[in-house]
């Protein structure tokens, strides 16, 4: 897998820290403590302004060079990298004030765990995974989920500032990624005039983790005491990866023997992952519908091949068919709890 984190020609260094363990290729730094955000930007190298700079262009025939009126090229002031052009309401929001974010939902100090920052490119995008205190415990507390929120912003006005809640299974490292039907788990905000004043007001937004955390460990205790048979496993999966209309009138008719082989190699793979994985044959998971979401989102986190980090970034954490997928599968998990096999058929 190919990575896509910026190399800062000037400091001859990836823009990229991880806590203890070695990520993204074991580029970047490796820290052993916790760092302090004004650490963490210093370690990821994200320690750059960003500026919006006059437009110009130059007429062929005079020459001449003139401004292009409210247009603005966001330039990274220590390597003059230009990212993108911009609208004069466009408001950048600085690295530190992503930081910035993260200290105020816990007040500062120690609540809150800096794991991973990094930026993407030349630097136009950047993330930051941060661990908040407390778990969800699933079963006899063994099989432990740790809570973290991603933040990703972006300084070329390709996209939102995008903060999410995204627990963690740890014995698989799964990205248990979905939303309640009643509560989103994803906060966004453009970047737009007032954009860094709404950046620091959206931790009490971000209260959800709290809230969702406790439905979560309600709704995955749940699941972990409903059974579930390895062909109604396979059916939930096929739901689950579902491509479109067409695999899905296929899947009706029962003519498996049409569907692509893209589509029954994902299902077998998930599946596969469903049967041997060691994460799936715990007590919450062995033959439960707790194990049945961990085999799609598994799927998506350990087996499926992506082009790079970046794109298995795009998605499980920023909308692409990985989180959609693991959406689904929730969706499918919470109608299976409640109404058993029926949930599965093929209207």
């Amino acid at each position: 897998m190919a990575h896509n984190l910026n190399f800062n020609e000037r400091t001859q260094e990836y823009s990229f820290f991880s806590v203890k363990q070695p990520a993204w290729h074991s580029l970047g730094q490796v820290v052993q403590d916790y760092p302090t955000s004004r650490e963490a930007i210093a370690f990821a190298g994200l320690d750059y302004q960003v500026v919006k700079a006059p437009l110009f262009a130059k007429t062929a025939e005079a020459g001449v060079d003139f401004a292009v009126p409210d247009q603005y090229a966001t330039l990274r002031t220590d390597t003059n990298a230009v990212f993108g052009v911009v609208g004069k309401d466009y408001q950048i929001v600085q690295n530190s004030d992503a930081f910035a974010f993260f200290d105020a939902i816990v007040g500062g100090g120690d609540g809150i765990l800096y794991e991973t920052a990094g930026a993407i490119g030349q630097g136009e995008r950047i993330f930051i995974t941060a661990k908040l205190p407390g778990y969800i415990r699933v079963g006899n507390g063994d099989d432990v989920t740790e809570k973290y929120i991603f933040l990703t912003t972006s300084h070329d006005g390709s996209g939102s500032i995008t903060a999410a809640f995204t627990p963690i299974r740890i014995v698989c490292q799964n990205t248990l990624n979905a939303a309640m039907r009643s509560m989103s788990n994803v906060v966004r905000i453009r970047h737009t005039a007032g954009a860094k004043e709404r950046l620091e007001q959206a931790h009490r937004v971000m209260g959800l983790a709290d809230t969702l955390g406790v439905q979560l460990e309600n709704v995955f205790n749940q699941w972990a005491k409903v059974r579930i048979e390895d062909k109604e496993v396979k059916k939930l999966i096929q739901l689950a990866l579902c491509p479109n209309t067409e695999t899905y009138n296929l899947l009706k008719k029962g003519a498996e023997a049409e569907l692509s082989s893209v589509f029954k190699n994902a299902c077998d793979a998930a599946f596969g992952y469903a049967m041997a994985s060691e994460a799936q044959q715990l007590p919450t998971t062995k033959g439960t519908v707790f194990g049945a979401y961990n085999a799609v989102t598994g799927y998506y986190q350990n087996v499926r091949n992506f082009k790079s980090d970046t794109d298995k970034m795009k998605s499980l954490y920023l909308g692409g068919k990985g989180q959609a997928r693991a959406q689904k599968a929730f969706d499918l998990c919470t109608a299976f709890a409640k109404s058993g096999a029926a949930a599965l058929h093929l209207n």
